[in-house]
């Protein structure tokens, strides 16, 4: 027994020295903490601006704003069949230049298809789902979905270059510009047409600041010509992506946002509205960290893939790292929720925080989830995510339309949607560490 207990405590201090030496002092860390820190800086601008915007706009022009993001969004996840992340993979500059601009010859055939359907059947289409909030912002929806894709290729070239001092840059620049003007344009028009439109160029302006810092690279890459055999070539290799990862992508949208419409439909547009700043609130701790982690994981698991390391200790040591990270955050939400919303936002925003309280379990484990998802496209299982992402959709959209129309209450239903998707990702988690198990004994024969 002694023994035993030795040598647990023996484990338990290389974990610590593991992630003290490899972890957080190693070049992984570094690359973290300066994608980290312009996001850090970025949020840290969006919460002091944030309850002078919410006072200026008000619930239902978020509400609005929260619809034409959820609608954007299902379609944006996949304008180019997300082959934007497959830019990552290649070895040769080429054949990553081959599939930038295979996304975004995509990208642009389809957010052109998608404006010509919505003008000609955008109104049925819309007042059919309860959505013809968006009529007045029909214009706005193909251009958005373009700027998406292009935005797509320019933030993987970024990482895929390991530019993460650049990336930081830009992403501190465009909050600091895009709240800025929601402040100026919200004192002389504070309307839901406002924010749509801020939206919008917020895109357009990611994209130039990227490319400001890489001195043009990109553009010059994509200027030269790209053999078409390399281009059939290179978008038959990556098939998977628009395959499987594509279908996983919208269906995870739906997921995800599907909630808005619903609640749009079911309770109004303030609802809505509350929902938006609950999940942006919730959103943070995601975008301060976990991605960062997941964009200088995603090349990193692909490097060590290569190299043949253990895959599924690199995975655990990088969520217990985010299970470290983020029970703080999430777990005040957890407690505090109502209090806090209500205090930094205004009473009227209280039940956001009630939103918020119940979505913190759900947004908990889809933060540690990050590292097992990044893994998935490299060790070729992007069709069990697909799976798993067809389940989860019948789950939790069926717990939300259970307690809206079962029981007519919003509170319910956000509960029972939150606690299904965190059973799910915790189930998700489990499942990728066995295929990682399974995947480092077939290499450990070879």
């Amino acid at each position: 027994m002694n023994e035993d207990y030795w040598n647990r405590k023996f484990r338990i201090f290389n974990i610590k020295n593991y992630i003290s030496s490899k972890i957080l002092k190693g070049k992984f860390a570094k690359n973290v903490m300066t994608v980290a820190s312009g996001t850090i800086l970025a949020q840290i601008v969006t919460v002091i601006f944030s309850p002078f915007i919410t006072r200026l706009y008000g619930p239902e022009a978020f509400g609005t704003l929260g619809v034409f993001i959820a609608f954007t969004a299902l379609l944006s996840s996949i304008i180019s069949f997300t082959y934007p992340m497959a830019i990552i993979l290649p070895k040769e500059e080429t054949v990553a230049v081959a599939v930038a601009k295979i996304s975004l010859y995509i990208g642009g055939v389809f957010s052109i298809i998608i404006g010509i359907g919505l003008w000609i059947f955008g109104e049925p289409i819309l007042n059919h789902f309860n959505m013809n909030v968006l009529l007045n912002y029909l214009i706005f929806i193909p251009i958005f979905l373009f700027l998406s894709a292009a935005l797509q290729v320019t933030n993987q070239w970024i990482i895929r270059e390991k530019l993460f001092r650049i990336y930081s840059k830009a992403t501190l620049q465009q909050s600091v510009l895009l709240n800025f003007s929601k402040i100026g344009i919200g004192l002389l028009s504070p309307t839901s047409f406002s924010l749509v439109l801020l939206t919008t160029v917020g895109q357009l302006l990611s994209i130039l600041l990227l490319l400001k810092g890489t001195s043009k690279k990109l553009i010059s890459n994509l200027k030269k010509k790209t053999n078409a055999a390399l281009l059939k070539k290179t978008a038959k290799l990556y098939l998977d992506f628009p395959k499987y990862r594509a279908p996983e992508m919208f269906i995870n949208g739906i997921t995800q946002n599907f909630p808005l419409l619903l609640l749009t439909s079911a309770f109004g547009p303030a609802s809505a509205g509350f929902y938006l700043l609950g999940q942006r609130m919730l959103s943070l701790p995601s975008q301060l960290l976990g991605k960062a982690i997941g964009d200088v994981f995603y090349p990193r698991v692909a490097e060590a893939v290569n190299n043949k390391e253990n895959i599924t200790r690199l995975i655990s040591k990088a969520t217990a790292a985010l299970v470290v990270v983020g029970i703080m955050p999430f777990g005040l939400i957890f407690i505090l929720g109502p209090f806090i919303f209500g205090w930094i936002f205004g009473e009227e925003w209280r039940v956001a925080g009630e939103y918020a309280r119940w979505l913190s379990l759900w947004s908990f484990f889809v933060f540690i989830n990050n590292p097992s998802v990044r893994t998935l496209p490299v060790i070729f299982e992007q069709k069990f995510l697909l799976s798993f992402t067809n389940v989860g959709l019948v789950i939790r959209l069926g717990m939300l339309l259970i307690g809206i129309h079962y029981f007519g209450n919003d509170i319910l239903s956000i509960i029972l949607y939150s606690v299904s998707g965190a059973l799910l990702n915790i189930y998700l988690i489990i499942s990728v560490m066995r295929k990682t198990k399974k995947y480092d004994y077939k290499i450990s024969r070879i």
